[in-house]
């Protein structure tokens, strides 16, 4: 297995308790992710540790040759930190792809500095493609996240 690490950090003009409420909901992904179209079968469970999760299957559109499309479903265990300042997802994806982030929350002013960081472990022939779609997609999220938080 080939392992990677993908950290980004940036600013949002929004509360922290905003920006972590938007987070904290599985909706908010689509669109906040280029490749999430759909999320189904959200459900509160609780781990190993008795702590409570959030599992829901996203499910992502890719586009190949501009006419064929694949749909990914990718199950997700999203886990809040108790301190409210941090959530953590698990995400397990075809093709032995895993995929661990944490995103931290800093007051920032009258905004929120986020910190992501991905871990991801994938077959080592899938590593290119895998750590260049996390890559674009951690960046996009960035942006996307910045202008649903911007007050205008």
């Amino acid at each position: 297995m080939a392992k990677a690490v993908l950290e980004h950090e940036w600013r949002v003009d929004a509360a922290l308790d905003d920006v972590f409420r938007h987070l904290a909901d599985p909706n908010s992904y689509i669109g906040l992710s280029p490749l999430v179209v759909t999320v189904r079968d959200v459900k509160m469970a609780v781990d190993e540790r008795d702590r409570p999760v959030l599992d829901y299957v996203a499910v992502e559109r890719f586009k190949f040759l501009r006419k064929l499309r694949w749909h990914n479903a990718i199950k997700v265990r999203m886990r809040t930190l108790p301190d409210q300042s941090k959530l953590a997802q698990s995400v397990k994806s075809p093709g032995g792809v895993r995929l661990e982030s944490t995103v931290e929350l800093v007051a920032d002013g009258d905004g929120t500095r986020i910190l992501e960081r991905i871990d991801l472990s994938m077959p080592a022939p899938l590593k290119g493609f895998v750590t260049g779609q996390a890559r674009s997609v951690q960046l996009f999220r960035a942006a996307e996240l910045a202008r649903r938080m911007s007050r205008s």
